[in-house]
């Protein structure tokens, strides 16, 4: 099963802050077994969102230069109420530092005015042929497939500070 956390950007400001939306839908297949009574996104697919926002500001002030974005830590991770299907999630990511290989970052999740998650991602950013020179491909067509999802999330977007992408 392929997660995918984040369905918009709504706002971007270059190197500085991302807004980015979740709305869950009862069809999520891992609802079925957390809670089949009681069915509530899981607290690491709320941090996961935050780390796909991060990722999203990091690709975007790299100009998708890495491949991989992964998160290093996560620390004063703080969940403070549940998100039940036909919710939605409003993540605010703002940068802290990203430098070429490493970023932090302080993050927030927030439906209907009430705080969900919030917690502070430390992200490490490299490609695989740093490692393996032969890997060059896979890092090309990674990187050529985090540009179009790109494209389809931020439909409609605003852009503060940017060079546009």
């Amino acid at each position: 099963m392929r997660f995918i956390l984040i369905d918009k950007v709504i706002l971007l400001e270059a190197g500085r802050q991302i807004k980015t939306v979740k709305n869950v839908s009862l069809a999520e297949e891992y609802l079925a077994d957390h809670f089949p009574t009681f069915p509530v996104l899981p607290g690491v697919l709320l941090l996961e969102g935050l780390i796909e926002s991060a990722s999203w500001l990091v690709r975007q002030n790299e100009n998708f230069s890495h491949s991989m974005i992964l998160l290093e830590e996560a620390k004063n991770v703080k969940y403070k109420s549940f998100l039940a299907p036909g919710a939605s999630i409003e993540y605010t990511v703002e940068a802290r530092t990203i430098e070429e290989n490493v970023s932090s970052f302080f993050g927030l999740g927030v439906s209907k005015g009430q705080e969900i998650v919030e917690a502070r991602l430390g992200l490490r950013h490299f490609n695989l042929a740093d490692e393996n020179p032969a890997m060059t491909a896979v890092d090309a067509v990674i990187v050529e497939n985090m540009k179009n999802r790109w494209k389809l999330l931020n439909l409609g977007m605003k852009q503060q500070n940017t060079g546009g992408n």
